[in-house]
C-alpha cells in the first residue's frame, strides 16, 4: 500500500538504514518504593526497522517501563539505548519528533474538541508547519476515522474515540518509528480491525512499529517479530515464525476408533487428549517421527482417516515460556 492510499506521509528514507529501530544494552529499572525491585532487568533487545514488533509479557513483567524509559519519560537505574541511531536521552530532541507514541491511554483537554486538542499537539512539535497544520489535524483525524466526530469535545468521547485520538496524535506527521502500548484498548470489533489494517499500511510504508499488547490475536495478525517478558527479564526474542517453531510439534489425528487409537499412543509414549468424538491430540516426542505413529496405528487396525504434525500455538510457547496464560482475543 502506497503512502497515498494510506492519507500518511511516509516515513524519511533513513528507515531503509540497516541500523535497528531500537537498540537497548543491560537496561534496568529499579524503583526504590518497592525495595529497590528490578522491574526491568538487564535488557538487550533490538528491534529491526521496518519491523512490526510485538511486545508481550503477563501484567507487572516490565513491558510499559520499558516503554517509558526508551521515550525519556523514565530514567534507566542502568543501561544504553539508542533510539533511530541516537542515544536516549541526550539525543531526544532530534530523535522524538521522528517518534509517534501512545502509551499508558491518550490524555486531552476534555473541554476541547478532537481538532483542537490534535492542533496543540501538532503546535508544540517545532518541527511541524503551521501553514499545513490544519490539513495534518484533518489527514490524521479522518484516517482513524474520527473525521466526523472532530468538532465534538474530547470529553464526549467514549473510550475507543478516546484511543483512536491517541492514535491520530502519534500520526500527526511523518514518523519512522510507531510506539503503542495497547492501541486497540477500548475499541469495538469493527475499530480494532481498522486499526490493525492501519498498522500494516504503516508497516508497508517503512515505518517500524513497536507494538505492546495482551491480545494474541492481535500479534499473530500483524506482528514479524515478538519478544517475551517475564518479571523485568527478556526470555525470548526473534521472527514470529521462529518463536512458534521452538515450541514442541502436535501430532493430530482422526479416526472413528478413537478409543484404540490413544491406546496406540500410549503405547509409544505419547499421551493424548480427546478433542472431538472422532479426534485426538498431542504432543509429539522429539524422538519419535510421525511415520512411526502411523505405522503403529496402521498396525494395531486403526483406521486413520486423517494425521498431522503442526508447530506449537503461540499461547503454547507464551505459556511455556512465562508459566502464565494469556488473552487469545478481544
Amino acid at each position: 500500500m502506497t503512502a497515498a492510499a494510506t492519507g500518511i506521509a511516509p516515513a524519511p528514507t533513513a528507515t531503509a538504514v540497516a541500523d535497528p529501530a531500537i537498540v537497548t544494552r543491560g537496561l534496568t529499572k529499579r524503583f526504590r518504593r518497592s525495595g529497590g525491585r528490578a522491574a526491568v532487568d538487564g535488557l538487550d533487545l533490538e528491534v529491526p526497522r521496518g519491523a512490526v514488533f510485538g511486545f508481550l509479557g503477563p501484567n507487572g513483567s516490565g513491558k510499559t517501563t520499558t516503554i517509558r524509559m526508551m521515550l525519556g519519560l523514565a530514567s534507566p537505574t542502568a543501561g544504553d539505548i539508542r533510539l533511530l541511531g541516537g542515544d536516549m536521552p541526550r539525543a531526544g530532541a532530534t530523535v522524538l519528533p521522528r517518534v509517534g507514541a501512545l502509551v499508558e491511554g491518550p490524555a486531552f483537554a476534555p473541554f476541547l474538541s478532537g481538532v483542537a486538542n490534535l492542533a496543540r499537539f501538532d503546535a508544540a512539535d517545532p518541527t511541524s508547519s503551521r501553514s499545513t497544520r490544519a490539513a495534518r489535524v484533518h489527514r490524521a483525524l479522518d484516517r482513524v476515522g474520527l473525521g466526523a466526530a472532530a468538532g465534538k469535545k474530547a470529553g464526549a468521547y467514549s473510550l475507543g474515540m478516546k484511543q483512536r485520538l491517541g492514535l491520530a496524535a502519534a500520526l500527526l506527521g511523518p514518523r519512522e518509528l510507531l510506539v503503542l502500548d495497547e492501541p486497540t484498548n477500548g475499541l469495538d470489533p469493527q475499530g480494532t480491525r481498522e486499526v490493525r489494517s492501519l498498522i500494516r499500511s504503516l508497516a508497508d510504508d517503512g515505518t517500524t512499529v513497536f507494538l505492546s499488547s495482551h491480545l494474541l490475536t492481535e500479534v499473530e495478525q500483524v506482528c514479524t517479530h515478538v519478544a517475551v517478558m517475564r518479571s523485568g527479564r527478556l526470555v525470548t526474542s526473534g521472527t514470529l515464525d521462529a518463536l512458534r517453531a521452538a515450541g514442541a510439534p502436535r501430532v493430530h489425528v482422526r479416526t472413528p476408533d478413537a478409543e484404540a487409537a490413544a491406546s496406540t499412543l500410549r503405547r509409544l509414549g505419547v499421551d493424548p487428549e480427546r478433542t472431538s468424538a472422532d479426534e485426538l491430540d498431542a504432543v509429539l516426542p522429539v524422538d519419535l517421527e510421525v511415520e512411526a505413529v502411523t505405522a503403529a496405528l496402521v498396525g494395531d487396525g486403526v483406521r486413520v482417516r486423517g494425521i498431522a504434525v503442526t508447530g506449537a500455538s503461540l499461547e503454547e510457547r507464551f505459556v511455556e515460556l512465562t508459566g502464565e496464560g494469556f488473552d487469545v482475543d478481544a
